[in-house]
Formats: C-alpha cells, structure tokens, sequence
C-alpha cells in the first residue's frame, strides 16, 4: 500500500507529521487549508477509518498504526477543545 504523511501545524505552532497507511489523506485535506481542531479530528477519524479498512481489505487485518494514529491526534485535539478559533493547518503531504 502506498503509505504517506502529512505535514500539519497546531494551534500552538508546533508542527506535526501524521502516518496513514494509504493515500486517502488527500481525499479529505488540502494543503494550505486549515480546519476548525473539530473538523480536523473527524477529517481524520474518517480518512483514517477508510486507510484502515484498505489495510484489512488486503491484509486481512487492520492498521494497527493508523489506529496509533487516529488517537494520537484525537489527543492532541482534546487539547484545543477549548480553545476558540483554535485551527489546524495542512502544510504538505509526503509520499
């Protein structure tokens, strides 16, 4: 399977590479667009549900690491919950 990352800077300015197993991750972002931390934590809960699946489609089991993944970044959106206008911004995908 094709993995990829893609670049993302927090709220906070730190910036982050987040691992998907496919390249579906350009099915849902956009470089250069930032998301509401809300939108981007169901963004990738759905990308990385469907990279998942793909994984289990051939492998016959799923992605462990874009489940890793997933709650890594739902972690790290608990943490702006609060935070209003608190936005993620897409910087690159890596293939």
């Amino acid at each position: 399977m094709p993995e990829m990352r893609m670049s993302v800077r927090w709220p906070d300015g730190v910036q982050d590479s987040c691992y998907s197993p496919s390249r579906v991750l350009k099915d849902y972002f956009q470089v250069g667009q930032s998301y509401e931390v809300a939108d981007f934590r169901d963004l990738s809960r759905s990308a990385l549900t469907v990279a998942s699946e793909r994984v289990r489609e051939k492998f016959g089991i799923p992605c462990s690491r874009a489940a890793d993944q997933l709650a890594c970044i739902e972690e790290r959106c608990r943490a702006f919950a609060a935070v209003p206008g608190a936005r993620v911004l897409v910087e690159a995908f890596h293939e």
